[in-house]
């Protein structure tokens, strides 16, 4: 499903945030990826949902060399990806409903389909009663949920978070870890950048820990 292949990356300001990083993730596999802060856990997120480029190697999805793929192309291939940030990203001006409808009216999706697909989202992530709010009058964790049902309301096989709790208390970071699973469940790939040391070393899935931009561990039970 995603392939790195002796993937660099270097920004001119910064230099290399990723060296020579190497891995496959099955689909339908759930993997948590952790390392200090500038580890370079967000780059490799950003290069899977062609935020970024590669500037040296292969990064593959679905049997798909991404590097190169052309500027008209990468709205389709984002379609495939729910991508859920830790600083939400919501629409302050819009509804919870319209916020979440986003990414389909973007595709040009029917409204009545439109209707259905919003809905269904939001029941998964338990906001159906909010759909007419505003997400300045929900909780932080309510607001993260909004943007886990946008991510999924498109039914992509593919979710990447980037430290989606890290905002959250354990308790409501427990709400949200609970609904990937769920979501692992039923065959989505996931991958999840995370701080959270304790809490995914207590769950039986596979680490990739980040160092400098290295891949210096792969473990877990996958």
């Amino acid at each position: 499903m995603i392939r790195f292949e002796h993937v660099n990356k270097r920004y001119p300001e910064r230099g290399e945030a990723l060296k020579d990083l190497s891995f496959e993730l099955a689909a339908g596999e759930m993997a948590f990826l952790t390392g200090h802060s500038g580890a370079g856990k967000s780059t490799l997120l950003k290069l899977i949902g062609l935020i970024e480029r590669p500037t040296r190697g292969q990064v593959v999805v679905d049997g798909r060399s991404i590097g190169d793929l052309p500027r008209r192309r990468i709205p389709f291939h984002r379609r495939r990806i729910g991508m859920i940030f830790q600083d939400h990203r919501l629409l302050n001006d819009r509804t919870v409903y319209d916020n979440v409808a986003l990414p389909l009216a973007i595709t040009g999706m029917p409204n009545r389909d439109i209707g259905r697909r919003v809905r269904a989202a939001l029941d998964q992530v338990g906001l159906l009663a909010f759909e007419r709010a505003h997400p300045v009058a929900l909780s932080g964790g309510e607001q993260q949920r909004v943007g886990i049902a946008r991510a999924i309301v498109g039914r992509p096989p593919i979710i990447l978070a980037d430290e989606p709790t890290g905002n959250l208390d354990p308790e409501l970071a427990s709400e949200i870890y609970d609904l990937f699973e769920r979501f692992h469940e039923v065959g989505v790939t996931l991958m999840i950048a995370t701080h959270d040391q304790e809490r995914i070393s207590r769950m039986a899935y596979r680490i990739l820990r980040l160092h400098q931009g290295r891949l210096i561990a792969d473990s877990g039970n996958w």
